[in-house]
């Protein structure tokens, strides 16, 4: 099999990008807007899902969902305000440049709106090696649903069963293990390792940094060797 046919899907927020505890504090004050106490620790443990599904699972399904539009856009203003603030975590630049150059093709699995995930994509600088990209509009439904992954793999036209996604949420390994997809976890988006394993990552490291330095022995690694 061509090496070429082998990829890698990553998460971008919370896995590439520093962006998870934004996410929190804009869904914080969207939710205060609307007069909902919802702890910000809370929040945190469901950013990885959906819009959708994380207001439903803090608000619960006895909700006003006329509001949940709403909710969604004050979000994503709140979360606009941060944008310039956004930075790349230590050596994700250079863990998808060497995921490109040891022949795997690279797909940013996003869930963020198109406008979104160009700012993101401006922060990684890293575009000379992104063989493709989704965003929100590339999915029916949303994490821990596969539709996003399903989505990355065709647009890299590759296949489940060779490639591995690169997450940092529980809610990245459930929405991969859907697909027998394996999942390699950093805890820079704030989760632990203990969680993440007991969702079932595969390997887990503290970020992008430290997965690129042990790129040879890990699951990318070995899938790039074939």
């Amino acid at each position: 099999m061509d090496a070429q046919t082998r990829g890698v899907l990553f998460d971008v927020d919370g896995t590439l990008i520093d962006s998870s505890y934004f996410h929190a504090l804009a869904w914080w004050e969207a939710f205060r807007q609307f007069e909902h106490k919802v702890p910000m620790s809370a929040i945190h443990r469901a950013v990885g899902m959906g819009g959708d599904k994380l207001i439903a699972h803090l608000l619960g399904e006895d909700r006003d969902e006329s509001e949940d539009a709403e909710l969604k856009a004050t979000h994503g203003a709140v979360f606009g305000t941060y944008w310039p603030s956004l930075v790349a975590f230590d050596g994700a630049r250079g863990l998808v440049r060497k995921c490109a150059e040891a022949g795997l093709a690279v797909v940013l699995a996003s869930s963020a709106r198109e406008r979104e995930l160009r700012v993101l994509r401006r922060a990684l600088d890293a575009d000379d090696a992104i063989t493709a990209a989704t965003s929100s509009s590339d999915a029916e439904e949303s994490k821990p649903a596969p539709d996003i992954l399903v989505a990355a793999l065709e647009a890299g036209d590759l296949r489940a069963e060779d490639v591995v996604y690169v997450g940092d949420s529980v809610w990245d390994v459930y929405a991969a293990s859907k697909l027998d997809i394996p999942t390699i976890a950093v805890t820079c988006g704030g989760t632990s390792e203990a969680e993440l394993k007991e969702a079932g990552a595969a390997e887990v490291y503290t970020g992008p940094d430290k997965l690129l330095e042990a790129f040879a022995t890990s699951l990318l690694g070995q899938l790039a060797a074939g």
